[in-house]
């Protein structure tokens, strides 16, 4: 079993102050194990990354809001993720992970308790692709709750999936500009077909985050700035971004996430648009209340 690197612990302080309200829209919780243990049958070992150490980090970034995406390494107990967000007083919503047989009763509880969609990994070192099916079943039963399902790709997922992408009926996600690679170029079919679907649908939402996921070189991950751009120019409306903290199963040069704020930065200096991705957007798809003077 894999064991995960620990996040950055010396965070730059951003060159840029964030507006209030800014969400982490893509951030994760890891134990502490003693109290919520990891599954027996996870694809991989973190470090415990704790709601306090995650609540410190946004305290320095200046984030105010917060998703947290429950991992693979919790299985489909939520636990931890319902214990981050009832702690944070209304500032955090969560994705959660679940079994095909939950019940309505069960889903009600996790709404109540601050969740608004659900998560499907594709990718392979997480467990690779899921029965379409059971999304398609999933979809149905959510769709009354007026949640969302977020999409964990690996590139060439984006091609083999555009059947199940079509017949999607509620708003869906996909994570980390779709993981694709920038060492192929934007002209890379993976991508195109993101681009695609951003124009053509409007219930597809892009994370433009998770650029070490992308990037072919070294911190600061500049070569993936030209594909957030490519999807601000499209659908600023529907994008969103998040730090992916604590980046599990990055393998070497680990992200720093006070430049990750930064890097946001130049992918769009309009103000306007970043106030849409930062706060606006994901506002409006998780529920978060108006802010307050």
């Amino acid at each position: 079993m894999k064991s995960c690197l620990p996040p950055d612990p010396h965070p730059v302080k951003p060159a840029h102050r964030l507006p209030p309200g800014a969400c982490d829209a893509h951030c994760h919780v890891f134990g502490p194990a003693a109290t919520f243990p990891y599954a027996p049958d996870r694809s991989y070992t973190p470090p415990d990354a704790p709601v306090a150490a995650l609540r410190a980090l946004h305290d320095r970034l200046g984030i105010s809001r917060a998703v947290i995406v429950h991992a693979s390494c919790h299985g489909t107990d939520n636990t931890v993720t319902l214990d981050a967000i009832k702690s944070s007083n209304g500032a955090y919503r969560g994705v959660a992970n679940v079994r095909p047989d939950i019940t309505d009763n069960e889903l009600a509880d996790l709404h109540a308790g601050g969740i608004r969609g659900i998560r499907f990994n594709f990718v392979k070192h997480l467990g690779g692709v899921p029965d379409v099916s059971v999304i398609e079943t999933m979809v149905q039963r959510i769709a009354p709750l007026g949640w969302h399902i977020v999409l964990h790709f690996d590139a060439e997922n984006i091609p083999e999936q555009q059947d199940m992408l079509r017949k999607i009926t509620v708003p869906f996600v996909i994570d980390h500009m779709g993981r694709v690679r920038a060492e192929q170029g934007l002209a890379q079919r993976p991508f195109q077909l993101l681009l695609q679907l951003m124009r053509e649908n409007p219930l597809a939402w892009v994370k433009i985050c998770g650029a070490e996921r992308v990037s072919a070189g070294k911190r600061p991950f500049a070569d993936a700035i030209p594909f957030a751009q490519e999807l601000i120019a499209i659908a600023p409306e529907r994008l969103l971004w998040g730090t992916d903290w604590p980046h599990p199963n990055i393998s070497q040069d680990m992200p720093n996430d006070g430049e990750l704020v930064d890097l946001f930065y130049q992918f769009t200096s309009d103000a306007r648009i970043q106030q849409q991705i930062l706060v606006d957007n994901p506002a409006r798809l998780y529920g978060f209340p108006p802010l307050t003077a």
